[in-house]
């Protein structure tokens, strides 16, 4: 498959960024600095672009596949605009433009299901989208852990108690690749976390 990667600089965007390439696919590591990319490969293409804008993007996004984003920001005190949600305003404009249809990103347990992003997620009828909610990362490799998911805000136990606390951003990388192989979790938000 040919996949368009954002914040492939990013600790969790660099584990996707192998693992899609071991797997076989091509990827587009859609970055801010791409001296920051080490990786070297024959099916990596590095490019340069502005998160925030479509037309910065859009080229970028022809021929694609598929678009997944492990962009991360600072949480914002003073406004509800985010860079979530202005990223991902650039991002499905510049999807719409590029005719690619399916979207996967990451956010975290505890997202609120109406954040901005989220909320402009649920309007599109025309992207495929899935958020997926990871708890604290921790930067691992991925493992052969396997994994509990529930739509909502975490993985609830059988008490209705959130399982686990962090999970390896290489697992975070392997479910969002596993997803591509799947429609489970199409126009949902999905939490992960592993056994």
């Amino acid at each position: 498959m040919k996949i368009a990667v954002l914040g492939a600089t990013g600790q969790t965007g660099q584990y996707l960024v192998q693992q899609a390439l071991q797997e076989g696919h091509c990827v587009t590591a859609v970055v801010r600095n791409p001296a920051k990319l080490t990786v070297h490969h024959d099916n990596l293409k590095v490019v340069e672009a502005n998160i925030f804008s479509a037309d910065s993007l859009k080229d970028h996004f022809k021929d694609q596949d598929v678009v997944m984003s492990c962009l991360g920001f600072p949480t914002s005190f003073f406004s509800a605009v985010t860079g979530y949600t202005l990223s991902m305003h650039a991002t499905v404009k510049a999807m719409r433009e590029a005719k690619v249809n399916r979207l996967i990103t990451m956010t975290s347990w505890y997202t609120e299901p109406n954040s901005g992003m989220e909320q402009f997620l649920q309007k599109t009828n025309d992207i495929d989208w899935t958020v997926v909610r990871p708890p604290g990362l921790r930067n691992q490799s991925a493992s052969a852990l396997e994994f509990l998911t529930h739509e909502g805000y975490f993985v609830p136990d059988s008490n209705g108690i959130p399982v686990g606390s962090a999970v390896a951003r290489g697992d975070v990388a392997r479910f969002m690749l596993s997803l591509l192989n799947s429609n489970a979790w199409i126009k949902k938000a999905v939490a992960i976390a592993t056994k």
